[in-house]
């Protein structure tokens, strides 16, 4: 065997700083000099959004409700929300939702499931969720609790991190809607 080598190795390049950093983002098509933050939030909201969709269809699967998509979830959880009951435009305002055959759809869907009911009240209907709903809301969030909330102790900053984050979505989707007004007035 030939003796080890004595040229000297370079050096690896410095890790390039934060700041020039490129961006991941899903888009780079899109990425605005003005903003490439946009684009890398965005495209953390499309991981996010379709881990947390995945999170609360699996959750509820385990809670004993199957075969539900993550806005059948979602109608379930508001129709569950403060015990009163609801009407469809509530619904929808509520949860961001223009197309309220999609909400009516998953209304429809968790009525003929057991876990929601309906009545008149006049001329409007109001939905509000059946004991077994209420029971299987009940589960979900035990399961959360064990499965997601826990997992929060492990840094005790990351609540007021989460606490920050859900400050500025709620911006951001004010934001979102006075653009998407604008966009469609053009």
């Amino acid at each position: 065997m030939p003796p080890p080598s004595s040229t000297p190795v370079a050096p690896l390049p410095p890790a390039p700083a934060e700041a020039n950093a490129v961006p991941i983002v899903s888009s780079a098509h899109l990425v605005s000099p003005q903003s490439a933050e946009m684009s890398e939030f965005e495209f953390g909201l499309i991981v996010a959004g379709n881990a947390f969709h995945r999170w609360i269809v699996h959750c509820m699967s385990a809670a004993g409700l199957k075969d539900l998509t993550p806005l059948d979830v979602l109608v379930l959880h508001h129709v569950t929300h403060r015990a009163r009951d609801k009407r469809l435009a509530d619904i929808c305002f509520i949860m961001n939702v223009e197309d309220t055959h999609l909400i009516n759809y998953a209304l429809k869907k968790l009525q003929g499931l057991g876990v929601v009911s309906s009545q008149k009240n006049g001329k409007e209907v109001t939905y509000c969720a059946t004991e077994t709903g209420q029971a299987y809301v009940a589960r979900y969030r035990e399961i959360r609790e064990r499965c997601l909330i826990d997992a929060l102790h492990a840094d005790a900053s990351l609540n007021k991190d989460i606490g920050e984050l859900a400050r500025l979505l709620r911006v951001l989707s004010g934001m979102y809607d006075q653009a998407a007004r604008a966009a469609a007035s053009l």
